[in-house]
């Protein structure tokens, strides 16, 4: 494994409401996508950082610059379902996450290789991570 690639994974369970589903009772194709949003912002918890103490002590925020996902099956009303969200490779102003969102059995629903970068809250371009931050989770491996 190269210098930059992380092997750490974080789990998130989410149950699907009435909100995030069609007309047809599955979960919205789009919803997917809050759902690891969400792993992700749990993630930055777990390891000791809530995004709005990231924007006001570090004025830098994360926003998605890629999304390639791929959708298995329809999950539906009620089911419960568990984000996996594994780093996959960490630069100094973008990390990349591999994520899953199985079924309670642990069968793929939806799957995505996600990628964000780290934004100055003033001028909204890239910037290196806080050194803080990126020996947090370089120590998370």
């Amino acid at each position: 494994m190269g210098p930059g690639v992380l092997q750490q994974q974080f789990e998130w369970p989410i149950r699907v409401y009435y909100e995030d589903t069609d007309a047809a009772g599955i979960v919205y194709h789009a919803n997917y996508l809050r759902f690891m949003e969400r792993a992700r912002t749990e993630w930055l918890r777990a390891l000791g950082f809530e995004q709005d103490a990231l924007r006001e002590h570090y004025q830098v925020v994360f926003v998605i610059t890629r999304s390639d996902v791929r959708y298995l099956r329809a999950a539906r009303f009620n089911e419960e379902l568990r984000v996996t969200s594994r780093l996959e490779r960490l630069r100094r102003a973008s990390i990349e996450f591999d994520q899953r969102i199985d079924d309670a059995a642990g069968s793929a629903v939806c799957s995505a290789r996600n990628a964000v970068a780290c934004v100055d809250t003033n001028s909204f371009r890239p910037c290196r991570i806080p050194v803080h931050m990126m020996r947090i989770f370089e120590g998370a491996r």
